[in-house]
Order: structure tokens, then C-alpha cells, then sequence
């Protein structure tokens, strides 16, 4: 039977009539341009056309594309089995990157529940908090407290504890269990801590404390609700009020989790540790999908007291070739000063980007560890603006008023002044 090949034109007429891609338009669809082959900091497209990468594939391919060392960790596992069911059998790549993620975490987290996304991931923490209190004779304790600018991902648990007025999922506000929501955490990671944020919690905490499970939050910088740093002592003074009034603290590190704040995790910028910690995106270097759950042993052994089992079980939890990458990828990240290596990107971010700061359409920019932010005073148009970054060789992808960099880690300087030019190109356009 004979082939036939497609054009490069016929496959994005394909793409645009059969798929469906993220917070897309069927009809009104935003461009979408053919990837055909992708390595350490650039993708190139089927045209011919190279892009320097600024978004890690949102954030998770930290060691940069197609690289080696994982490569060959996933063929290794590949030749001896790809996947087995977790209920009842186990393997070593679980078994051993389970052991790597308890030795980089919080000496309390010493316990690891797999899944297949950052959002099941958040999922999993929630329920994990309301069957420990179910355990605890405390079944009323099952609503939780977090702050508005949350991004929490996009399945229904994880919906609720996003932000319900200014996030993307206040459509289905009628349909999502309501939680408690408090004022994100004020910005500026170095300005003093406002008393009057922690008295707001506290009373949220004297009021509803009865019914809440937990309080979630992401760790020093808010991502998708704003890329909004603040100060990590407000998270020392939320444990004290979560120790006083019985409720759980629940880190979500997906996004910030793996050197992406410039220590090993977000958590390492305090003094305390969470009861449950989710991480994902990075923890295969971006090569599969897989995240973890992590929690100490007062919540593990008290869910699993007199026989009690944790009612979560993902088809695809363990998968041995996502395990092996990840086990891959922590070597690789274990290879390298993270703080070392990191400040020198925030470096070099700081300085490429700070010439945006003179422009009249920008509000702010900010650099922390390996994100840089330059904060519009108006949104863009992503149908419009993406196009154009395109057209400058670079990989983009703008959301709202931020136009952001999250680069891999193995990126230079000289792409990195690259992308930083590229945004000071469009961004100083009227047209923007």
C-alpha cells in the first residue's frame, strides 16, 4: 500500500478541522504552527523556521528538548516493560523516584501517591484532607480555604479552589463545590509582611474552621493568576494559624516545584513544611505526563488507620516510563547548584528584560529565579501577538496582560537577550 504524504498545509487544515487544542475557539480559532522537530532550547517548525523556546512547553522541560540522558532512561524501561497496573504490583522506577522525591522535600513529607497530572494531583490533596478528618471523627471538616489569584488546574476539585471571579472557570461557578476564598497574598516578595492579610485569614479560619479540610496555596508566586511573587514569611505565619485552628496546609508546586524559583521548591524559600505537597510539569523534565502527592505521616497513617484505604486509583499511576524519566531528570537536576545556577538566569533575565521597563505600554517587570515578567497596562491579543513572535524566531506565549518567560534551564545568554528583544519589539508596537 502506498503512502501518501500529506503537505505541511494539509495537515493544519487537519489540525484546524478535527482538533480541539487548550482554551481554543473551534471557530474562531488562534494559530497553530507545525512543530517538526524540537532539541535542547529550540523547536523548529515544519517550514524550516527555528524558534527559541520561552515557555518550557508551559514550564516542565527544564533540561531542554530531545535530550539524551532521558532518551535513553525511557528506552531502557521501554525495552523491559512500558506499563503495569499499580494496584497490587510495583517496579523499581516508582520505587526509586519515590525515594529521590522524599530526600528533596520537606523531611516531613515522607510518603508519595503517583498520578497522571498536575490537576489529578490537586484532586488527590483534596481528598486526602477530607478522609483524614472523616478518619479523625471530624467528618464536617470537608471546604477549604485558599486565595483568590489561585490556579489550581482544570478538573472540578482543582476548579473550586481557583480563583471563582477573575480565573477561567467562573462559568461553572454554579456547578463547583464553594470554598472559602481570602485576598491573594500582597505582592512585592521583599516588602514587609501586612498584619491586616493574616488577621483576614485568621477570621476566615475563627469562622468556618469546623468545616474546613484545609488551606491551598501556591508557594511564593501565584502563577497562572497573575505571575504575582510575594513574600514567603506570609507562608511561616499561615502554618501558625493552621497548626492553631486544626487545618491542613497544602503546598501546589507544580508550577514552582524543581528550581523554578531558584531553590530546589518553592517551600525552601520558608522555615515550615506543608501536610501535602503536589508536584508535576518538571518532574520528568517535560518528556511525560505524571505528578505526585506527597504527604507526611500524621495524614497517611491516619487515613490508613484500622484498615482505612485511600479510595483514589489512576489507571495510568506509576507509569513505569514516566517514573524512569523523572528518575532521569532529578539526576540531571542533582548534577548542578540549583541556586547557583539559577540566579544566573534571573541574571541574565533581569538584564535583557530591563530595557521594557522604559516603554509607556508597561506596567512592571519582575524576575524571580527562572521566571521573567513584563506586566502590560492593557491585555493582548494572543490570535494577533502570537504570529508575530513567531515571526521574530521565538516561542511565546503571552496570556492576558503578562507577557512571560519560563525558559529551560540549559538556555545562554544569547537566547535568552533574544526572546528579551522580542518582546521589547512587540510590546513597544502601538498596534499591541
Amino acid at each position: 500500500m502506498v503512502k501518501i504524504m500529506k503537505t505541511q498545509q494539509e495537515y493544519l487544515d487537519l489540525d484546524k478541522q478535527l482538533l480541539w487544542h487548550p482554551y481554543t475557539s473551534m471557530s474562531h480559532p488562534s494559530p497553530h504552527f507545525l512543530v517538526e522537530k524540537a532539541a535542547q532550547c529550540e523547536i523548529t517548525l515544519s517550514n524550516g523556521k527555528t524558534l527559541v523556546d520561552g515557555m518550557s512547553s508551559w514550564w516542565s522541560v527544564i533540561h531542554g528538548y530531545n535530550h539524551p540522558t532521558i532518551n535513553a532512561a525511557i528506552q531502557e524501561q521501554l525495552s523491559q516493560f512500558s506499563h503495569v497496573m499499580f494496584g497490587g504490583l510495583t517496579h523499581k522506577p516508582a520505587i526509586e523516584l519515590a525515594e529521590k522525591l522524599i530526600a528533596m522535600t520537606p523531611r516531613d513529607l515522607q510518603r508519595v501517591f503517583f498520578s497522571d497530572s498536575g490537576s489529578v494531583s490537586v484532586e488527590v490533596a483534596l481528598k486526602m484532607a477530607i478522609q483524614y478528618w472523616n478518619t479523625q471523627g471530624k467528618p464536617n471538616k470537608q471546604f477549604f480555604v485558599t486565595p483568590k489569584s489561585g490556579y489550581h488546574g482544570d478538573t472540578f476539585a482543582a476548579m473550586s479552589v481557583c480563583d471563582p471571579e477573575n480565573g477561567m472557570h467562573n462559568l461553572f461557578t454554579g456547578a463547583l463545590t464553594r470554598q472559602h476564598f481570602v485576598s491573594p497574598p500582597p505582592t512585592g516578595i521583599h516588602d514587609p509582611v501586612k498584619r491586616e492579610y493574616l488577621e483576614e485569614i485568621r477570621h476566615t479560619f475563627q469562622t468556618h474552621h469546623q468545616h474546613i479540610a484545609g488551606f491551598i496555596i501556591e508557594p511564593v508566586v501565584q502563577n497562572a493568576g497573575g505571575m504575582r511573587f510575594y513574600n514567603p514569611a506570609y507562608l511561616d505565619h499561615i502554618r501558625t494559624l493552621c497548626d492553631e485552628f486544626d487545618i491542613l496546609l497544602i503546598f501546589d508546586e507544580i508550577a514552582t516545584g524543581f528550581g523554578r524559583t531558584g531553590k530546589p521548591f518553592a517551600t525552601d524559600h520558608t522555615n515550615i513544611c506543608p501536610d501535602i505537597m503536589c508536584v508535576g510539569k518538571a518532574l520528568t523534565g517535560g518528556y511525560m505526563t505524571l505528578a505526585a502527592t506527597l504527604t507526611n505521616d500524621k495524614v497517611a497513617l491516619g487515613i490508613s488507620q484500622e484498615g482505612g484505604v485511600f479510595m483514589h486509583g489512576p489507571t495510568f499511576m506509576g507509569n513505569p516510563l514516566a517514573c524512569a524519566a523523572a528518575n532521569a531528570s532529578l539526576s540531571l537536576l542533582n548534577q548542578y547548584d540549583i541556586v547557583e545556577h539559577i540566579s544566573q538566569l534571573e541574571t541574565w533575565m533581569k538584564e535583557a528584560l530591563s530595557p521594557c521597563e522604559q516603554l509607556k505600554q508597561v506596567k512592571e517587570v519582575r524576575c524571580l529565579g527562572a521566571i521573567g515578567v513584563v506586566e502590560l497596562n492593557n491585555s493582548v491579543s494572543l490570535h494577533k501577538i502570537q504570529p508575530k513572535f513567531v515571526e521574530l524566531g521565538v516561542w511565546i506565549r503571552p496570556f492576558g496582560k503578562l507577557i512571560y518567560l519560563m525558559p529551560p534551564y540549559i538556555i545562554t545568554q544569547k537566547q535568552i537577550n533574544k526572546l528579551a528583544e522580542a518582546i521589547y519589539k512587540v510590546a513597544s508596537e502601538e498596534a499591541i
